[in-house]
Parts: C-alpha cells; structure tokens; sequence
C-alpha cells in the first residue's frame, strides 16, 4: 500500500509538473521526502533562485544551452576541417597531375 502512494505521489509529480507555476521547489521537495536533509533541501532551492536570478535560466536551460552552444562550435569545428581536407585533396591532385605530366615529358623525349 506504502508503495503505491510513493508511485502514484511520483507519477502526479512527474505528470502535473507543468501545472505549477514555480517548478524549482520540486527537486528540494523530493530531497526532503527521500533523505529527510531539510538543509540540503533548502540550499538546493536557494542556489537555484539565485542561480535564475544572476542567469535567468533555470539550471537545466542553462546546461542545455551550454551543450547547444558546444554542439555548434562543433559542427563549425567540422566544417573547417572539411575545407582543410578538401583543399588538402585538391592540392595533392594538382601536384600528382603535374608529377605525372612533367615524368610523360621525359619519358617523350627519353
């Protein structure tokens, strides 16, 4: 019975969490219920107030926004190497080309 309250209180939680208007007490919430640590609860709630204050995200969009900003100096990172390498290539096969023509020259007039 004790385990079903525990899930349903859970799923409510998980289910209804867009209906509260402040969500950051959620996490301090479920800190106190499964560790009974009120202060840890209470300085994980304000380090997120202030946290939304200095940023004004919440943590989660701020960490997200972080790997966002990483996933594109990434892909620009990838970008320019493709150039690199395209121009590489192209300067290998222009050399290979004019190798080949300058060794079918001598090779003529041998």
């Amino acid at each position: 019975m004790k385990n079903k309250k525990i899930v349903f209180i859970l799923m409510s939680v998980v289910l209804l969490s867009g209906c509260a208007q402040s969500t950051a007490f959620i996490g301090p919430a479920i800190t106190v219920a499964a560790t009974g640590n009120v202060g840890q609860a209470g300085f994980t709630y304000g380090t997120n107030e202030v946290f939304k204050k200095e940023t004004g995200k919440d943590t989660v969009q701020y960490v997200t926004s972080l790997f966002e900003l990483e996933n594109e100096n990434l892909l620009k990172s990838e970008e320019k190497k493709s150039k690199i390498d395209e121009d590489l290539i192209a300067l290998v096969e222009g050399s290979i080309k004019k190798t080949r023509q300058k060794l079918l020259q001598e090779k003529a007039i041998n």
